[in-house]
């Protein structure tokens, strides 16, 4: 009975006649009394679902009375006064009206979400208990809906049944490819309100909010890291793990990401996609282009407030900060050497294995860093970049220019703490000690 009344109130609501209308746009099929929102639905039910000879003759003489009725366009009937909603199928304003004149409406204890049907609330309560009644029996994925589990099967048979007509991209998800497809149109419905950001999904936003408010939700039980994402938390794990589930063919090298791979491999092939328009600098990574541009605009937004550093680079102050603390968390096995960084470490080993990687090909010159062999070939060529603007002195070296103006102002930085003896050069104190021990 109260199916019967709950159908009855939707089709009074679906035949409310738009405003400015006249006449009711409703089909009915003489063979069951359906209703339909226009001709050529009632023609498909026809087709379908009345294939008997009576039923036939019946479906003339409906054809020919759709035939004569005057249709309307579907932004007539799926437009009412009782809500914002819009849409141009008719099954799904049935399903949406029935949320105005349902008698039961199903909520959730835990939050606010509302359904008119009994089994969407039990599979939205699974989002509360946990539950996940669908795995996959290739990997450990799980979930609450089928649908669901089908669209993971296909990650691993390789499926991907959408993709762009524009470029190469392909994806398993309907919804994914009309996201993709906003990068080509740079449509970009989603703005924060506090800076200047716009994004394409609703998600990316919400994250990006989580900035301005300092919200950090997930946070890791081995050390104090703390992160907005779930993903980034579930990377950083790998560096307690030491996991490293991506691997170069060509080399060694192993990293945690995908993505960290892929810019890897151009490494291999040589490929630069960033170039700066001032000077002929490439570099395969976007935020590598964007650090170098700050080398042509003098910005330095690091800063010690131990001394006068400043430098372009977060890692490159923290770096320098250990210098202040004394700390040098890298040390030798072969010797007593410790440093700061690990790359000083690598290449100090170099001098224990006798690994000189660098040559030059005028001489027999070898050396460990690149740097080094750089320098060197200045010597051959005959530059001197660095003048002093005392005297005509000249250099190949900035080092060797900072160490010369000490001439200039007389400075001494290094001492004997057994005479008097004073000098510009560490070298040349550690000769002048050898002439007391």
């Amino acid at each position: 009975m109260r199916k019967k009344i709950l159908k009855q109130k939707s089709v009074n609501i679906l035949t409310k006649k738009p405003s400015g209308a006249s006449t009711k746009y409703i089909f009915e099929c003489d063979g069951c009394s359906k209703k339909f929102s226009t001709k050529d639905i009632l023609a498909k039910h026809i087709s379908y679902s009345h294939k008997t000879q009576k039923n036939q003759k019946n479906t003339t003489a409906v054809r020919t009375q759709v035939e004569q009725t005057p249709v309307p366009q579907l932004t007539e009937i799926f437009n009412y006064d009782i809500c914002e909603f819009k849409t141009s199928q008719k099954r799904c304003i049935l399903a949406h009206l029935k949320a105005h004149v349902a008698e039961q409406v199903y909520c959730c204890n835990n939050c606010d979400y509302k359904s008119i049907k009994k089994d969407r609330l039990q599979r939205h309560m699974k989002i509360h208990t946990g539950e996940k009644p669908f795995s996959c029996h290739i990997c450990k994925y799980q979930c609450i809906q089928k649908s669901d589990l089908q669209k993971h099967m296909k990650i691993h048979t390789g499926e991907k049944p959408f993709s762009c007509h524009i470029c190469e991209y392909k994806c398993i998800r309907k919804s994914d490819l009309q996201r993709h497809m906003k990068i080509h149109t740079g449509e970009k419905p989603f703005s924060c309100h506090i800076c200047k950001y716009q994004c394409i999904r609703k998600s990316s936003l919400q994250t990006h909010m989580k900035i301005h408010t300092g919200e950090k939700p997930f946070s890791c039980h081995i050390c104090k890291y703390q992160c907005i994402r779930k993903s980034d938390l579930q990377r950083h794990m790998k560096i307690h793990t030491g996991e490293k589930p991506f691997s170069c063919n060509i080399c060694e090298y192993k990293c945690i990401q995908k993505s960290d791979l892929q810019t890897h491999m151009k490494i291999h092939t040589g490929e630069k996609p960033f170039s700066c328009h001032i000077c002929k600098y490439q570099c395969i990574r976007k935020i590598d282009l964007q650090r170098h541009m700050k080398i042509h605009t003098g910005e330095k937004p690091f800063s010690c407030h131990m001394c006068k550093y400043q430098c372009i680079q977060k890692s490159s102050l923290q770096t320098h900060m250990k210098i202040h603390t004394g700390e040098k968390p890298f040390s030798c096995h072969m010797c007593k050497y410790q440093c700061i960084q690990k790359s000083s470490l690598q290449r100090h080993m170099k001098i224990h294995t006798g690994e000189k990687p660098f040559s030059c090909h005028i001489c027999k010159y070898q050396c460990i860093r690149k740097i080094d062999l750089q320098r060197h070939m200045k010597i051959h060529t005959g530059e001197k970049p660095f003048s002093c603007n005392i005297c005509e002195y000249k250099c190949i070296q900035k080092s060797d220019l900072q160490r010369h103006m000490k001439i200039h102002t007389g400075e001494k930085p290094f001492s004997c703490h057994i005479c008097e003896y004073k000098c510009i050069e560490k070298s040349s104190l550690q000769r002048h000690m050898k002439t007391h021990t």
